[in-house]
């Protein structure tokens, strides 16, 4: 029995081809080219891995520090990157600008004030206070609210990105499921398991209508009751 790699060479071959022929060659053919693509994928995913640890160690968690001259080397290079080639001036006639030393060591940390973490890429602040820099356009705050107070409703405001929505961050996310499927089944509503999301839509929202109806008939007898009191105490 000839394999279907021998098959295929012969096939490739021939002039004409029936049609169970053809269907099973370009079968083949599409079977070699999704095991091309998975193992493209999985390599990438792997690579992917590897820049996401090296960037996170780097703008993220990184503990090492550099010393003031290595800091000054770099930012020198950075600013000059054109005299690189040039030989370098006398030890005496060097000018070491200490503002500019202080401004590069403190553009590596966070500049909200007390905060020791580092700076993420291309903006000044980390993570945690990115909604502080006001050029930013991924994030946006989470607007759970955890208390109220007299001056409004005090939020999360913890950064998630912007197109999450709900606008929840994890945390209250899986607080705001438990919370729906608690109020579903009080309403003796079928709920298929806490662990998972909210059930389906349309129950959520003949739970909603039958809230706002039940509001509607006390606020409609509460005004007819009120009437009928004060008829009485006229009469």
């Amino acid at each position: 029995m000839s394999s279907p790699l021998s098959r295929d060479v012969v096939l490739s071959r021939s002039a004409y081809l029936t049609r169970e022929e053809l269907l099973k060659r370009r079968l083949q053919h599409l079977r070699k080219l999704s095991r091309c693509y998975r193992d493209h994928y999985w390599a990438l995913m792997e690579n992917l891995k590897i820049q996401y640890r090296n960037y996170y160690w780097k703008f993220g968690i990184s503990p090492s520090k550099q010393n003031d001259n290595q800091q000054l080397a770099d930012a020198q290079v950075v600013v000059n990157p054109i005299f690189d080639n040039i030989e370098s001036p006398p030890a005496d006639n060097v000018h070491v600008d200490n503002n500019f030393s202080s401004n590069f060591k403190n553009n590596q940390h966070c500049l909200f004030v007390g905060c020791k973490f580092k700076a993420m890429a291309l903006t000044r602040f980390c993570h945690l206070h990115i909604l502080s820099d006001s050029k930013q356009k991924l994030y946006k705050a989470c607007t759970y609210v955890i208390k109220s107070a007299h001056a409004g409703p005090i939020t999360c405001g913890k950064p998630i990105l912007r197109s999450a929505i709900p606008s929840l961050c994890t945390v209250h996310f899986q607080k705001t499921q438990k919370h729906v499927n608690r109020a579903l089944k009080k309403a003796s509503l079928n709920v298929s398991s806490s662990s998972k999301l909210a059930p389906m839509f349309h129950v959520i929202v003949a739970e909603y209508v039958h809230q706002i109806q039940a509001k509607r008939r006390a606020a409609s007898w509460g005004i007819s009751s009120k009437a009928t009191i004060k008829e009485e105490c006229a009469t």
